[in-house]
């Protein structure tokens, strides 16, 4: 289907490309070129002109000349589209100021266009209607602006090579070519021309078709892909390099290969310097391949282009890497299945790529190189996301600003608090096979599209029959994490656990409900896990348990993003046969108490306000009952048992 419609449209582009230019004047750029010069103020918000949304994208056809040693471009770029609105006659993209807009080129006719606060403009001198496709040709030149990460287009040297490279995540793609920077419109399909000095050679998306002989010792490398593809993927990477393949075999393709492309520095050593990082590239492609799906654009590639990025890009099939280390190189492929063929709809959803890509790291670690490696990098993750006691990873639209771009990509948040908000989804669902169910219909469900975090979680309600609902109010939208404390005693009658919740940011999330494990370890040498979802911020539990308990552990294995507080044993009650729990707390109308020890002894309950006035009084001889408090103020209150010989005693609150 995708390939019908890019037969359509390169009829439209070669009609345009090829047939004899016409200038219409400046008569058709009318009284609307003045308006979209004023459109936008200086603001470091995100405005867009609506004209964007007049038109889906299905086609790049990007034809640039680029060098290793400057970040200068020229050439054309012909976009394909459908008209989506009843009507369009204003074609709208983005491009920055610093470029400038040589000619612009429509059914085979030159128009003028207004290039103003980083948009250019089209009148057309037609009015198309819904469903109409159309292609715009607009050659450009310039230089983009230097600086910083995001920088769009950079150069720099490395193993004495001039490289150039772009990184166009999240607004940058304007800074090199004519772009709609709408992640829900997804080209269906692009090609990517580079033409560079001979001696250079040049890496993109997709597979390299041909590299053609150019005028002047130059080449033009020919990149085509024919998957959907989100505007900041596309990419190019320029130098002196050389090539090193390599080949991957997930076992659904039954004996097919995946090609891994690599552009590495031509130089000495370099190959065998990272050669082994490199190499380790296939073993995830086969992991991730199983435990996700067939890695998503096997008809093609994924490979690497080496550059002096500090980090890495997951360009869609051709990471943009400084450095092959595991973890890195495990990251940026896992992008491939979550980022790329799965891109977050919103900015606000960046968990959509960068949580999963995190946890894809994880995986790797445990899968490849075995348990300890993995929990290793969890109690990292876990120590990130608690070096600050708040922050969610959702990012709420007004904290998304052009000024603002280390917020969407901040590692604490969106990557590490992310990973570990998949870690305990796994947890609470205490099955791996249901897990990575999730993980395989959520692919196959929103393949070549886009999804924001609640999709993933309708996903995950509907494969485990769970409702994650509250989890994701707590732990995705929700800010802090709990901290643990137990006070703890045992007799005859079993195992007795008061356990306290508090949070690192109360004023968002007063109570964590997730599963958490305590383990105990026996004097015996023994041991046994339990596990609770705790309702109330302080809550008594008793467990059935008479082995002599030396030693809790909270979260032994280390799942839940939490801090421990006290632990402690109350020695006095030991072999108190008034020990009891009592819920909820806090109450409204009824207090719920019931007694460790089964006996048959009467006990006296006794209910006293802060001054120490008694405000309610009842005896007996059952081991759970009930108390009516419907008619006390609100308030906190000591509840007193005893027996006539030993005493507990313990508060709760009173709400209304």
């Amino acid at each position: 289907m995708r390939k019908l419609l890019l037969l359509t449209l390169l009829s439209l582009f070669i009609g345009s490309s090829f047939a004899q230019h016409h200038d219409h004047g400046p008569e058709l750029t009318c009284s609307k070129a003045k308006f979209y010069e004023e459109y936008f103020k200086s603001a470091q918000e995100i405005i867009q002109t609506p004209l964007l949304f007049d038109y889906d994208v299905k086609f790049y056809y990007i034809d640039i000349e680029v060098d290793n040693n400057s970040i200068y471009i020229t050439g054309e770029v012909t976009i394909m589209a459908e008209v989506v609105a009843a009507e369009m006659d204003t074609f709208a993209v983005e491009l920055l100021n610093n470029l400038t807009v040589d000619e612009v080129v429509y059914n085979g006719n030159a128009l003028t266009s207004s290039h103003s606060n980083d948009e250019v403009f089209i009148f057309l001198p037609e009015t198309l209607t819904q469903g109409e496709l159309f292609s715009v040709n607009i050659k450009y030149h310039g230089t983009p602006p230097t600086g910083g990460f995001f920088a769009g287009v950079s150069h720099s040297t490395g193993w004495g090579k001039d490289v150039t490279w772009t990184l166009s995540e999240p607004f940058a793609a304007r800074s090199w070519f004519p772009v709609k920077q709408v992640l829900e419109d997804k080209a269906d399909s692009a090609w990517i021309f580079l033409t560079t000095d001979e001696n250079n050679m040049a890496g993109s998306n997709g597979l390299l078709t041909n590299v053609e002989t150019m005028p002047d010792n130059k080449l033009r490398y020919e990149w085509k892909s024919n998957y959907p593809i989100a505007f900041y993927l596309i990419s190019f990477a320029v130098s002196e390099y050389q090539e090193y393949n390599i080949y991957a075999h997930p076992e659904e393709m039954e004996g097919d290969s995946i090609l891994v492309q690599n552009f590495i520095y031509d130089s000495p050593g370099c190959l065998e310097n990272y050669q082994s990082g490199i190499d380790n590239t296939t073993e995830m492609i086969e992991l991730f391949s199983d435990l996700f799906s067939l890695y998503p654009f096997h008809e093609e590639k994924y490979g690497h282009c080496l550059t002096q990025l500090g980090g890495g890009m997951e360009h869609q099939t051709m990471t943009t890497i400084g450095g092959f280390n595991f973890g890195l190189v495990a990251h940026e492929l896992g992008h491939m299945w979550f980022g790329d063929n799965i891109t977050c709809a919103t900015w606000s959803d960046i968990w959509i790529n960068e949580g999963f890509a995190t946890y894809a790291d994880y995986l790797a670690l445990q899968f490849i190189q075995g348990q300890s490696a993995a929990n290793t990098e969890m109690n990292n993750i876990h120590n990130s996301v608690k070096s600050q006691p708040g922050g969610s990873t959702y990012i709420p639209p007004a904290e998304i600003t052009y000024d603002n771009v280390w917020r969407i990509f901040d590692g604490r948040l969106s990557y590490s608090k992310g990973a570990a908000i998949l870690h305990m989804i796994r947890y609470e669902l205490q099955d791996d096979e249901t897990f990575f169910q999730v993980f395989h219909d959520y692919t196959e469900m929103y393949a070549d599209s886009v999804a924001t975090g609640l999709d993933f979680m309708n996903v995950l309600n509907d494969v485990s029959g769970m409702d994650f609902t509250d989890f994701f109010d707590q732990w995705y939208f929700g800010e802090g994490y709990p901290t643990y404390s137990i006070e703890w005693s045992q007799n005859d009658g079993g195992m007795f656990m008061e356990i306290t919740q508090t949070t690192s940011k109360p004023s968002s999330i007063a109570l964590f409900t997730n599963k958490m494990a305590y383990k105990f370890f026996f004097n015996d040498g023994g041991d046994t896990t339990v596990y609770v979802h705790q309702t109330e911020n302080v809550q008594n539990f008793t467990f059935s348990i008479t082995n002599e308990i030396g030693l809790i552990q909270i979260d032994p294995e280390n799942w839940v993003v939490n801090s421990n507080g006290s632990i402690t044993t109350n020695v006095e009650e030991h072999n108190s046969p008034v020990r009891f729990t009592y819920s909820p707390n806090p109450a409204n109308d009824k207090l719920n108490i019931s007694f460790a020890n089964h006996n048959n002894n009467e006990k006296q309950i006794g209910v006293y306000d802060m001054a120490g006035n008694q405000v309610l009084s009842i005896n007996t001889l059952d081991h759970s009952i009930t108390l009516e408090i419907a008619e006390l103020p609100s308030a906190t209150y000591l509840i007193q048992v005893t027996d006539g010989i030993n005493l507990s005693s313990k508060k709760f609150i009173k709400v209304d």
